[in-house]
């Protein structure tokens, strides 16, 4: 073994904190809905502005997130993102208005979205290929990591503001009579502690060679493989890719094969927006509680543990078993837990259904969603795409993710109103077909391959 994969691995934690980060402030959103709607009267509409108006913010983030990450370097825009949730976090616990509560929130999106990007990237880039995709899942995981977080401290900051009683005014507000502030108000810790130990890692080798600083690149690889010849290997394969490339400029994402790679990957992306996954995570206790169950926050931890639990698994199997055929299985069996749910919302009265049979199935699919698309997307996106390019190819796929998500954010209630859950979840289900299509006919497996060689296939017979 010619590296440290110890080291790869800490540096590969500390970036994918970001994404810790990412499923707070995504997922803490579903335990303040109805606090929130009922303190300022929203309706349906409004209602799915409150929960879609971070998406905003991380659709520009990620707008911007590939040409800050090719210009300035992954560690100085990751730290970028840091203080963007920091400030929205600490803005949502104090804001006394809607007005103000949803520009915080744009804020700590437009964090979301760089990091969304700039993460993964850094962690393909300076990852062992033989541990990638398990490298880069770290990130996923730390993602589903933040959602279990943002989970538990939404139910036990409810559960106490039943019985708390503080001094102050400012504490009672807090914790008791508008507990949805300190559930975001919570992101303020973890986002401080990102900022300040991103100063403990070094930029990404791959960018600096780029950027024609292979001394420091050099210096970088250097801890990384424990060979001198190793290094040189490194150094020489990332040049071998970027000679004669132009700028990360745009027009450069128009190449032939590059251009196809950065359409697969932005299908890829959307699509996956609307196969059910952030309508669970944002709504999932609004639709615990129209199935009935009477401790909802609660049921969305168990959610949130499944979640953890089965990243943690995808972690370690994607890189044997390989991205398409955990999507082949993982989809499959979301179609049919969708399906059920489906039936349940329909029959449940009728046929006498237990509410726990809508929990399993509704588990089951979280199970399913985890260890298929929500484990390979950021693999995939992250390794897509050249050296030179990949933070603008990315911030396209990642706009297209953000997207789908705040479409699905801004219509869900309208959809679980109108079209009622049962049809709500036929529609997920049918959104499943074209996802595996696309998988199946235009993206190639990628395990094993280095970034070098996925550029290669992308554009061979090409030039």
């Amino acid at each position: 073994m010619n590296y440290r994969l110890g080291y790869v691995f800490f540096l590969a934690l500390v970036a994918a904190l970001g994404g810790l980060l990412f499923g707070y402030d995504t997922a803490v959103i579903s335990g303040t809905i109805d606090q929130v709607t009922e303190q300022f009267h929203l309706d349906s509409i409004m209602q799915g502005w409150y929960v879609g108006c971070a998406l905003i913010g991380s659709i520009f983030g990620v707008a911007v997130a590939g040409m800050l990450s090719d210009r300035l370097g992954r560690r100085p825009t990751m730290l970028i993102s840091a203080v963007l949730f920091t400030a929205g976090s600490i803005g949502c616990a104090i804001a006394t208005s809607l007005t103000g509560l949803v520009i915080y929130r744009i804020v700590g999106g437009v964090g979301i979205g760089v990091v969304s990007i700039v993460a993964p990237i850094y962690i393909s880039e300076i990852s062992i290929t033989r541990y990638r995709g398990q490298m880069v899942s770290l990130y996923q995981l730390a993602v589903t990591v933040g959602f279990l977080a943002a989970y538990l401290v939404n139910y036990l900051l409810l559960k106490n503001s039943h019985t708390a009683s503080y001094e102050t005014g400012f504490m009672q507000t807090l914790f008791v009579t508008e507990v949805w502030r300190s559930m975001l108000g919570m992101e303020t810790l973890p986002a401080l502690f990102f900022f300040a130990i991103i100063f403990f890692i070094p930029e990404s080798p791959r960018w600096l060679i780029v950027k024609q600083q292979e001394e420091r690149a050099q210096g970088i690889f250097a801890k990384i493989y424990t060979t001198a010849e190793a290094v040189a290997k490194q150094v020489a394969d990332t040049r071998s890719t970027i000679a004669g490339e132009v700028k990360s400029e745009w027009k450069a994402l128009l190449k032939p094969g590059i251009f196809k790679a950065v359409i697969i990957g932005s299908a890829i992306a959307i699509l996956g927006q609307f196969m059910g996954v952030n309508a669970v995570l944002y709504y999932g206790p609004s639709i615990f509680k129209d199935a009935g169950f009477a401790d909802p926050l609660f049921a969305q931890v168990l959610v949130g543990i499944v979640n953890t639990l089965t990243t943690v698994i995808a972690m370690f199997i994607i890189d044997r078993v390989g991205r398409k055929k955990l999507i082949y299985y993982g989809v499959s069996g979301m179609i049919v837990c969708l399906l059920a749910i489906a039936f349940y919302f329909v029959f449940h009265e009728e046929l006498h259904l237990s509410f726990i049979f809508m929990l399993v199935f509704f588990l089951l699919y979280v199970f399913a969603t985890a260890i298929s698309i929500s484990a390979v997307v950021f693999v995939l996106l992250s390794e897509m795409y050249p050296n030179n390019v990949r933070g603008l190819a990315m911030s396209v796929a990642g706009l297209a993710l953000w997207t789908g998500t705040y479409l699905i954010g801004q219509l869900t209630p309208w959809m679980l109103e109108h079209l009622y859950p049962a049809g709500t979840f036929t529609l997920f289900a049918v959104m499943c077909v074209p996802y595996v299509l696309i998988m199946w006919k235009l993206v190639p497996e990628t395990a094993g391959m280095s970034l070098e060689d996925i550029e290669r296939y992308w554009t061979k017979d090409k030039q």
